[in-house]
This record gives structure tokens, C-alpha cells and sequence, in this order.
């Protein structure tokens, strides 16, 4: 992570520092001033920024609002010896507030935030069937089926439905390791058994877990075969 941190005393630098390289972080820049943070920020992408409030010419609060109107992803953890700051700096859109003198676990658990903050969710679908509603992982799910205006998921609860067009789902999948191989069916290439060429050009895939099986289109065959042999289209 490359971190940039901010402040007026050279002390409080040199300290937080020494706390970072402890837990492993190598890659900081200082800058002694809001102006000379703000300058920096021109040339170069920061992931976290460590601001002082009190400062003259510009202070913190007012750093962070710039930083965030230029650097919307870098995360803005402030540290200072006041407390009456906190609503400010969370209003800011702060992950953490730091209380001078902090401890190394005190920056430990701040840096931990940002990774929280930073980590994608894992996708989950709601789906419906009858009364009931389901939360699918895309692991979950063997293939999809096209119902009209909606999808149909084939998971190990059985088949629910899920209120999106299947050409919405194959986007929301598509790096989930879904292929489209009909233009009514998308499948699980995690979950595939077998594959059987029928008509001499189609396939019929099978699942591991469950005991149906999907045909492809000629063109949804001809896709897969040209993904993973390599053949010509």
C-alpha cells in the first residue's frame, strides 16, 4: 500500500514511521504541510493517507475534504492529540481517529479497517420459491435458465426464482466462471460432470451433484469448444 502521512511536527512523523515500518509498511511519503500533501497528490496515488488536524494554513479537516474531492478511494485515517474533532473528520468520510499518543495495535486495527473497507462483498442472490427465498453464492448454483422477464437458478435447494433477464445475470457472473452456451442457458463450468457431443456438433453437459443435464445450441457449442480448444470460429 503506498501510504502518504501528513504533519507539522517532524517528531510525530518520524513516530508514525517507525510504527509502520514495524507492521511490515514500507512504502510512505511525508509531507509536512497540508499544501505540500496536496502537492503530492498531483503527481502520485495514495491508498491510505494519515492526516494531522491541527495545521497551520490549511488544517486537516479541511486536507481531507480535498483529498477526497480529487482521491475519492483513498481512505483517511485521522491522528491527533484532540478529541472534539471526531464528528468532523467521520463526516469526512474518516475510517479511523487515531488518538495521539497511539499504540502500534491501535494502527494495526486502523489498517485493518481499510482492508475491510477496501474488500469486495461477496455476491449473493436472493432468490424465491413459493414461500421460501434462498441466499445463492454463484458456487452454489449448477446452471440458469431464461423464464420470460425472470431466471430460474438450479441449486442444491432446487430450482428458485431470481427477477432479472438472463442477459443481466450472464454480466453479473461473467467473472464467476459462467459461460453462456444457449441463449436460454447459462452453466457453472465449476460444476460440470461430463460433456457428450450430440448431432455432431452440439453438447450435453452434466453436473456434478445433481442428475439432469443441459444441451447446448450449435452456437453456444461452438463458443466453448473455441474458448477452451483454441478452434478456429
Amino acid at each position: 500500500m503506498n501510504i502518504l502521512i501528513v504533519d507539522d511536527e517532524p517528531l510525530a512523523l518520524a513516530r508514525l514511521q517507525r510504527l509502520l515500518a514495524s507492521l511490515g509498511h514500507t512504502d510512505i511519503t511525508e509531507a509536512s504541510s497540508a499544501v505540500e500533501a496536496l502537492e503530492l497528490t498531483f503527481s502520485r496515488n495514495f491508498d491510505i493517507a494519515f492526516l494531522d488536524i491541527s495545521m497551520a494554513e490549511m488544517d486537516g479537516i479541511e486536507l481531507g475534504y480535498a483529498l477526497r474531492y480529487k482521491h475519492d478511494n483513498m481512505a483517511i485515517i485521522y491522528q491527533t492529540a484532540y478529541e472534539n474533532y471526531a464528528l468532523k473528520a467521520f463526516d469526512v468520510g474518516a475510517v479511523d481517529y487515531l488518538l495521539k499518543p497511539y499504540t502500534s495495535e491501535a494502527l494495526e486495527r486502523a489498517l485493518e479497517r481499510v482492508s475491510v473497507k477496501n474488500r469486495k462483498p461477496e455476491l449473493r442472490l436472493i432468490s424465491k420459491a413459493g414461500d421460501a427465498h434462498y441466499l445463492l453464492r454463484p458456487e452454489d448454483i449448477f446452471y440458469v435458465k431464461a423464464d420470460l422477464s425472470e431466471v430460474i437458478l438450479r441449486s442444491k435447494e432446487g430450482f428458485s426464482y431470481y427477477p432479472k433477464k438472463i442477459s443481466d445475470v450472464e454480466i453479473l457472473l461473467e467473472s464467476h466462471n459462467f459461460m453462456r452456451i444457449h441463449r436460454s442457458y447459462l452453466i457453472n463450468l465449476n460444476r460440470i460432470e461430463e460433456m457428450e457431443t450430440i448431432d455432431q456438433s452440439r453438447i450435453c453437459f452434466s453436473f456434478t451433484g445433481i442428475k439432469e443435464s443441459i444441451e447446448s445450441s450449435k452456437d453456444g457449442a461452438k463458443n466453448f469448444r473455441t474458448v477452451f480448444k483454441g478452434e478456429k470460429s
